[in-house]
């Protein structure tokens, strides 16, 4: 765990959980356009070597913008870091040679604005199964069918894959994951963490151990 985790921690900022979390921004990241946008149509055809399908994405109505690309990116994390920016919609991996991997995501109209800060990704899970939150049941009834829990599948919310956030030992509730609603990237949504498109997240998954460090921006 990063120097600067163990500092988030031991300052004992309030998590709120509502099926994802909380804490304090980093400042001075610097983004400048892309450096490299060759071939990023291709990443998002349908991939065939997994246990369910994954379709491709429909990429007429999508913004370019969203699409999984290199762009120079000055920061004083290290490589390997997250870097979330709520706001913009933007999620970035931080690279060894002042880029970053920069992938277009969906936030959580409450959960995502609830969780700022630093974590690490403390597990990972392929095809991982999903039981939705007190308050998603709440605000969308349907959910209660799966009090229990849905298994990991195509019609899964989390997609694919997802990337579970800790604190310490703690498990903050929130998740980076794929989507079954891929017009939603971009965009607020009525509920979950942050999602990418599928094929982002399986790309995303393959990069980063357990262990990796991430910081949420808010503003």
């Amino acid at each position: 765990m990063s120097a600067l985790s163990r500092r988030t921690v031991m300052m004992g900022l309030p998590l709120v959980i509502a099926g994802c979390a909380a804490q304090q921004p980093q400042s001075g990241l610097e983004v400048s356009q892309p450096s490299d946008t060759t071939g990023s149509a291709a990443n998002y055809g349908p991939i065939t070597d997994e246990p369910y399908r994954v379709p491709a994405i429909n990429l007429i109505r999508v913004d370019p913008e969203l699409l999984r690309q290199t762009v120079a990116y000055s920061s004083p994390h290290g490589p390997g870091t997250i870097i979330v920016d709520i706001a913009a919609r933007r999620l970035y991996l931080i690279q060894q040679d002042g880029t970053a991997l920069r992938y277009g995501v969906g936030v959580g109209r409450e959960e995502a604005l609830n969780f700022q800060g630093s974590a690490m990704i403390g597990r990972k899970a392929e095809w991982p199964a999903w039981t939705p939150t007190e308050s998603m049941m709440q605000s969308i009834p349907r959910y209660r069918a799966y009090a229990k829990g849905m298994p990991g599948g195509e019609g899964n919310p989390l997609g694919p894959r997802a990337l579970y956030l800790f604190r310490g030992n703690e498990d903050t509730h929130f998740r980076l994951h794929g989507t079954t609603e891929p017009q939603s990237i971009g965009k607020a949504v009525s509920s979950g963490c942050i999602r990418l498109f599928n094929q982002d997240i399986i790309d995303l998954y393959k990069r980063v151990p357990v262990g990796a460090e991430l910081v949420v921006m808010q503003a």
